[in-house]
């Protein structure tokens, strides 16, 4: 099979296309022949080795990639549901070997695309983050029907599953922020958000405005205004650190004054403790993107322009994903 490869942590020059033996479906196990590997922020972390003294981070030689779609392989011993050509959507629990034209993954974390009339360059893009989106609103930020929703970094991978699974679950309002440099993308997507605003005018750019749920990969300064937007027993979902400030710190006293609840969310932590969650959460992600609430705009890739992905991805001004292909395909 052919793979894209980080053969050592560094510049988006380390990703090289190699050939590497078929992997065949151990029990319970699947292999998917791949059409399209989605392109996020964590393949660029992982590749940069910011993460790589962590136990349990991936270490070169490692092919990027958490989100798969294409067509089933060879099914495992005991796998049952799924047939041999079936198009199909998942997510890596480690977070790596998407970058492949055939992909392992545990049979509990596949979901089939069939019946659903969605590309599967939209399926790749956008369901394996609905789906934890759709576990990180209903699991740990506890939405609840009416209530609203602030989103930070309104455009990235995964921000953007946020306000169709919002909506899906009966959110009120759901808003956005992005950099000024992403505005004029912001006002021509398709994604179901009512307002979205320049996040370096916060708290004022909302006159006011209360959210119950707010949702923030971005970090640093965005952080620290997001306590002046929430209603009171309102739920900040830290969901990221896009903006590379780790060194940033809340005020603990504003969250009891406000009755504010903190909570962190990762897919690779929560989701190998808490594997009955991924199925009903890849469903409901599914019902979201075929009722046209996930559209956003996407770029097809083969895999020899990994390089040029990772490039775009470090300049943070894309509007949409990256989707890369092991050939030319669209």
């Amino acid at each position: 099979m052919k793979a894209v490869q980080a053969n050592q942590f560094g510049d988006p020059t380390v990703l090289t296309v190699v050939d590497l033996p078929d992997p065949t479906p151990g029990p319970g196990q699947v292999t998917i022949d791949v059409t399209h590997a989605a392109v996020g922020l964590i393949d660029v972390f992982f590749r940069q080795g910011l993460y790589k003294d962590r136990p349990g981070m991936p270490q070169p030689p490692f092919a990027p990639g958490l989100e798969v779609a294409g067509t089933v392989r060879e099914l495992g011993e005991g796998v049952t549901g799924f047939t041999v050509g079936e198009k199909v959507v998942t997510m890596s629990v480690t977070g790596t070997g998407g970058y492949a034209s055939v992909y392992v993954s545990p049979a509990a974390l596949v979901v089939s695309t069939a019946g659903y009339d969605i590309d599967p360059a939209l399926a790749v893009s956008v369901v394996p983050n609905a789906a934890m989106a759709h576990v990180a609103l209903t699991r740990v930020a506890h939405l609840s029907e009416g209530e609203s929703v602030l989103v930070h970094g309104a455009l990235g991978g995964f921000a953007a599953a946020f306000p169709g699974i919002a909506r899906q679950l009966g959110a009120s309002r759901v808003v956005g922020t992005v950099r000024t440099s992403k505005l004029a993308a912001a006002s021509a997507t398709k994604l179901p958000y009512d307002q979205i605003v320049d996040s370096s005018e916060l708290p004022d750019a909302l006159s006011g405005e209360k959210f119950d749920v707010v949702i923030d990969p971005v970090g640093g300064a965005v952080r620290t205004h997001s306590l002046d937007l929430m209603a009171p027993g309102g739920r900040l979902l830290v969901a990221g650190n896009a903006s590379g400030d780790w060194g940033h710190q809340l005020d603990s006293n504003q969250l009891w004054l406000g009755s504010i609840t903190v909570s962190g969310f990762s897919a690779g932590a929560y989701l190998p403790t808490h594997p009955q969650v991924v199925r009903p959460a890849l469903e409901a992600a599914l019902k979201a993107v075929a009722a046209g609430l996930g559209e956003t705009e996407i770029d097809v890739l083969p895999f020899s322009e990994a390089v040029t992905a990772h490039e775009r991805m470090e300049s943070r001004n894309l509007g949409g994903r990256i989707v890369l292909t092991p050939d030319s395909r669209s």
